[in-house]
């Protein structure tokens, strides 16, 4: 920046004047952005590089220049164009500390080209003085939509959690609630078995045949481990069937015994070994105990089958939340979505959930309780276009130095008009109140920024697909490498 009064050399205000930038300034001004201004030719290659600070704004007055973006370790071009005027560099400069003051990318120029080149601090200085209302109005626009941003965000993401833990909690009551049924039921069950073997015991029975006894019981707990799953109908038919055996053989209150048996596996032709056994006069009593002895054993499995269920839920809830692990770790993203998918799994009621996971998928540096905020926001997302009928597929794979994620429905897709805009902050084809337009610009920001991975759509009716890609080996400047 020159001190003195006079123009910069190579820099001429009318020529100035020819950018769009600059048309409507009075002499004056024009006067002073070429004094504290300058005019700069710069070779083919880079101007300035995406991080670094920035220091300089650059208006361009011929020549031509590719903008680009640093993702998944690539140079990714965003812009190309030779138009007097453009510019980029420090044009955030004006909002001060408020804002990273470093370069949002790169830029580099494919042919000798020529810059009205501004540094960052004058030209901070000159807006705040020439244009204080637009100034005023252009920091409320960008801090105000800034926070917007981030209250809105903050709230999507307590809704989203409201609605895990009420889809958790409604999970968890069910096995609970089974798990107290059956272990209110299982003393009354021993009590009564042990009454019938009292019974047993005060029977004309040889040692033999009490051993024979105490090997049929055996043998039923067994059964019940291998019992086949019936059908209703099957059910239903099997009861009948088994009820009349028992009443043909003096059995009283059938009814209420054939069903145990026969969730238990045990039918007509097992029963017979049990008149061999014991004879006839025996029956009644050995079977009621046999019964309780079913019984019993399927409660117990009922309970063991409840307890897993909530250790699964809590599991998956602590992997999902990732409460006790670093914000930065090497996770496996195969956990990360079964755990997402169980979490999701009351808004998954009705949909197929197909999992095509790549068995030698590698491990990833990645923060873990954000991208389960993603899988939750592209899961929900797909579960909602499905309106709870259609297949949801999971696909993980590695392609190149990445690893994929591929999250795809069944549903109505979306519109090739609409599918640039899907990712933008507030964009939302749901009605009005059920939807922030914030669900895919977190996932978006959270994948390409943080991670510096991709995050892309294919859609058409039937068949929809997000695809993340995320890269195997973390930058160099990530926390925790």
């Amino acid at each position: 920046m020159t001190t003195d009064d006079t123009l910069t050399p190579g820099c001429d205000p009318e020529e100035l004047r020819t950018l769009f930038l600059f048309e409507k300034l009075s002499d004056e001004q024009l006067d002073r952005l070429c004094r504290e201004g300058h005019v700069e030719t710069f070779e083919s290659g880079q101007v300035f590089a995406e991080g670094d600070p920035a220091s300089n704004l650059y208006i361009l007055i011929e020549g031509a220049v590719v903008t680009s973006k640093r993702l998944s370790g690539d140079d990714v071009e965003v812009g190309r164009t030779g138009q007097r005027g453009v510019y980029s560099g420090a044009y955030t400069a004006y909002l001060g500390d408020r804002v990273p003051q470093i370069y949002q990318n790169s830029m580099r120029v494919t042919e000798p080209s020529r810059f009205f080149v501004l540094g960052a601090d004058c030209f901070a200085q000159i807006m705040a003085e020439w244009f204080p209302m637009a100034v005023h109005l252009l920091e409320g626009l960008f801090i105000g939509g800034q926070k917007t941003r981030e209250a809105v965000g903050q709230r999507e993401r307590l809704l989203a959690l409201g609605s895990l833990t009420a889809g958790l909690t409604h999970e968890l009551n069910n096995p609970a609630a089974a798990a107290v049924r059956a272990t209110a039921a299982l003393p009354e069950r021993v009590a009564a078995m042990r009454g019938k073997l009292r019974l047993i015991a005060a029977g004309k029975f040889e040692p033999s045949t009490l051993e024979s006894i105490i090997e049929l019981q055996q043998r039923a707990a067994e059964q019940v481990a291998k019992a086949p799953k019936l059908d209703p109908l099957q059910t239903s038919d099997a009861e009948d069937e088994l009820s009349d055996w028992l009443e043909a053989h003096g059995c009283r209150d059938a009814w209420q015994i054939a069903p145990v048996f026969v969730q238990g596996g045990i039918d007509s032709e097992w029963l017979e070994r049990v008149v061999a056994t014991v004879g006839e006069q025996m029956l009644e009593p050995t079977l009621r105990w046999l019964s309780y002895t079913v019984d019993t054993e399927l409660l117990m499995d009922e309970i063991e089958d409840s307890t897993t269920r909530v250790s699964t839920l809590v599991g998956a809830a602590k992997q999902y939340s990732q409460l006790d692990r670093a914000p930065f770790q090497v996770v496996d993203v195969r956990d990360l979505l079964s755990s997402t998918v169980l979490m999701l799994s009351t808004k998954l009621k009705g949909i197929t959930v197909k999992k095509e996971f790549d068995p030698d998928l590698p491990k990833i540096p990645a923060y873990a309780g954000e991208l389960n905020q993603v899988w939750t926001n592209l899961i929900d997302n797909a579960a909602q276009a499905m309106n709870g009928t259609g297949t949801l597929t999971i696909r993980t794979a590695r392609e190149d130095d990445c690893v994929l994620v591929e999250i795809g429905d069944t549903g109505p897709g979306i519109p090739a008009a609409i599918q640039k805009r899907i990712f933008e902050p507030f964009f939302t084809t749901k009605p009005v109140g059920e939807g922030t337009g914030l669900g895919l610009d977190i996932a978006w920001r959270i994948v390409v920024n943080k991670h510096h991975g991709d995050l892309r759509v294919e859609s058409v009716p039937g068949d929809t697909r997000f695809q993340v890609r995320l890269p195997i080996q973390a930058p160099a400047h990530v926390e925790g490498t």
